[in-house]
């Protein structure tokens, strides 16, 4: 499992009474003002994987501190039961992760806005072939790194390679994508690794799609449902959705 983190951005005054957490009208000056005239809290909570902050929630939080400089964004850096945490209050918004072939485990009272698909790639080390995409059942031979089979990637991972025509016999497990990305690098492991999660300037790794059976997940924004649209989670998932756009694309 990988650590817990916390990224915050940007400052404003703390208000205090019944209005904590809230901006009232002409209370704190121009620029609160500005804000509440938004309809904006001062405030908003964001979970998200640790395999979407390079590509994703960083350039996110960016834009959002930019276009709203008084809103104060608290990330927590997580890829533990982030859903359930949106259904009790904890977060406001949750960047997670559904593999396409896996169930659909979703929460009632959530309402899912969809990103991105996020194929895995074949990772390996520079050098070690063309840059043709891989058939997956190729991997039967490879000495592999992958997620434990309890996480939902080491799941997709699974299935995929059982519909491929073989199981997978991994020579290294764990759910750390550095060490995933260390291993391929250095020729010990081929590793799959979704492509959202690789910084395009690695150094020294070969990373192509799967060419027969194709193992994607969707990344989506998260909330909990409304019955009126809430500025601020919208601006949040704006943010990611527009980050999630140019990452694809880089």
């Amino acid at each position: 499992m990988e650590p817990q983190s916390v990224l915050q951005l940007g400052k404003i005054a703390e208000p205090v009474g019944p209005h904590r957490g809230r901006l009232p009208p002409g209370a704190y000056g121009i620029e609160t003002v500005g804000m509440e005239m938004q309809g904006l809290w001062r405030t908003a909570t964001l979970a998200a994987l640790p395999s979407t902050v390079t590509r994703i929630v960083t350039p996110a939080l960016t834009a959002l501190g930019s276009r709203h400089p008084q809103l104060t964004v608290t990330c927590s850096i997580t890829d533990q039961a982030q859903l359930r945490e949106l259904a009790l209050g904890t977060v406001d918004v949750v960047l997670g992760q559904r593999y396409h072939h896996l169930p659909d485990t979703t929460p009632r009272g959530i309402d899912v806005s969809p990103l991105l698909d996020d194929p895995l790639l074949v990772v390996t080390a520079a050098g070690r072939g063309d840059d043709r995409p891989v058939a997956l059942r190729e991997l039967a031979t490879h000495p592999l790194a992958v997620p434990p089979p309890n996480t939902e990637c080491g799941q997709a991972v699974l299935q995929g390679c059982r519909q491929a025509g073989f199981t997978p016999v991994p020579r290294y497990v764990t759910a750390d994508i550095a060490a995933q990305l260390t291993l391929a690098r250095s020729g010990l492991a081929t590793a799959l690794v979704p492509r959202t999660a690789i910084d395009p300037a690695t150094p020294g790794i070969r990373a192509v799609p799967i060419a027969d059976l194709p193992v994607q997940r969707l990344l989506f924004a998260a909330t909990r449902h409304t019955e009126n649209a809430n500025p601020t989670t919208t601006a949040v998932i704006a943010a990611l959705r527009t980050a999630a756009r140019e990452g694809h694309t880089a």
